[in-house]
């Protein structure tokens, strides 16, 4: 008896030169079988880029920024792969009827371009970039409800969520239980993470959340099935480089100090947002849209050996988590192989060796940015994009060395406070709104004394 395998997952990996970008490459390059390459995009890194091409032999690659394609050597792409450039050209790459999955991994704001893309042409998508959620949560899973597209978390917390919630595959659509591949639509079978989904229109959108609690668009496309089951969510946070040091301790916090993570290596940007712990506050609001719950049922511990991602509490007392070592390759394989889990390259637990597990609460008065986080998931609204844009301009004005640490939320908390709050934006307004915050920073480190971060 001849048993047939389906053909491999075909994968657009959006901003493949970052770190998320690098290990979803690794872990494609391990599962050949399960997984290939369709796609691959960059903002201005395209000698990186082209060396990740022709490697992993993609159709296409882009690259957005406009000064990066008018200086890039088209001799070092290989024959055969094709070169795209800005919004359009990964417009293209994440519609074809040939791609299953778009993995999106660009940094920042920019990030929701290419998502909105993807789920317009109806895919799944991974997510990697939590800004998409922060800014734009109900509009993005809306959206994805409207053309049946999946989303899943690639954030290990969020992961970890997302796996305790759902610890089995759950019935879908005409009874099957696993995805296949679809030519031309998204993964066969991706239509339902809830038990019922064939009972609600939109169920097959994102596993639809019934009963969330709070906001216009609560219980719309949360990957949470049963939310009255659940009690609260907790993310569990390292504490970053700065944990157990006071305000006062980081009066002269310089940009190498917050770039020395103590368990994670990540980019820059997401490194001193952990530094911070404005990364805490961004993941409790992408939790908050992505699950569909009420803010107040999201909760951070603080974790510093990075093993417990982040657990569940149930209505009964019952509590799930999820462990394993730091190591975001499991986070996305599974992901991009939902709902079956097998052998990648992922580091894996060794039990005799591990000793301890610890948790703190967040210290609030060093680290403000939790609290940040909290309100924002509650209010909702133009809340989130504010908060992230001020956050991305005040990061990079600190590892530019022109703002201090401690200044970072002080900024973020000014700007937050002083916007024209819509309880109902537009994805329009939601725009205008990121780039009035960006000038908001601005004008606010001008009225303050030159300080320097960099030493």
């Amino acid at each position: 008896m001849t048993v047939s395998h389906p053909s491999p997952r075909r994968v657009v990996v959006l901003g493949s030169t970052g770190s998320i970008g690098t290990s979803t490459l690794d872990v494609i390059a391990h599962l050949p079988q399960r997984l290939q390459t369709a796609g691959l995009s960059a903002h201005s890194s395209w000698p990186a880029l082209f060396e990740q091409a022709n490697r992993h032999r993609p159709a296409w690659v882009t690259v957005t920024d406009p000064d990066a394609v008018r200086k890039l050597d088209r001799s070092k792409l290989d024959h055969g792969i094709e070169l795209l450039t800005g919004p359009e050209g990964v417009a293209r790459m994440v519609a074809d009827p040939e791609v299953d999955v778009v993995l999106s991994a660009v940094v920042g704001a920019a990030g929701l371009e290419g998502t909105w893309a993807a789920l317009e042409a109806g895919k799944t998508v991974a997510v990697a970039n939590k800004e998409t959620l922060v800014m734009a949560g109900p509009l993005v899973m809306e959206l994805a409800a409207r053309h049946n597209a999946l989303v899943l978390p690639v954030d290990s917390e969020h992961s970890a969520v997302f796996q305790a919630l759902h610890t089995s595959p759950t019935r879908q659509r005409g009874g099957q239980t696993s995805p296949t591949r679809q030519r031309g639509g998204p993964l066969a079978g991706a239509s339902g993470l809830c038990s019922g989904a064939e009972e609600d229109p939109l169920a097959g959108a994102s596993g639809l959340c019934s009963g969330a609690e709070d906001g216009p668009l609560a219980g719309a496309s949360g990957l949470c099935s049963r939310v009255e089951e659940v009690e609260r969510v907790v993310l569990t946070a390292s504490g970053g480089p700065f944990r157990g040091k006071r305000a006062a301790d980081l009066a002269a916090v310089t940009v190498d100090q917050a770039l020395r993570h103590p368990t994670w290596r990540m980019g820059p940007k997401i490194t001193v947002d952990s530094a911070t712990l404005m990364n805490k506050a961004l993941e409790v609001i992408e939790a908050r849209w992505l699950f569909g719950l009420p803010a107040k049922r999201i909760e951070v511990i603080i974790h510093p050996e990075s093993i417990v991602h982040s657990f569940v509490e149930f209505v009964d007392g019952s509590v799930l988590a999820q462990l394993s070592p730091p190591d975001m390759r499991l986070p996305i394989q599974y992901a991009l192989t939902y709902p079956e889990r097998v052998a990648g390259p992922a580091r894996k637990l060794c039990w005799r060796e591990l000793s301890e597990l610890r948790f703190e609460q967040p210290d609030h008065e060093t680290f403000p940015a939790v609290q940040l986080g909290y309100e924002v998931a509650r209010r909702g609204g133009t809340c989130g994009a504010v908060l992230n844009a001020a956050n991305e301009a005040a990061v990079g004005r600190f590892l530019a060395g022109e703002l201090s640490f401690l200044d970072i939320p002080r900024v973020c908390r000014a700007v937050l406070d002083h916007h024209n709050f819509s309880a109902r934006p537009t994805l329009t307004e939601l725009a205008a709104l990121d780039r009035w915050a960006r000038q908001e920073v601005t004008r606010w480190i001008a009225s303050k004394p030159r300080t320097t971060t960099r030493t």
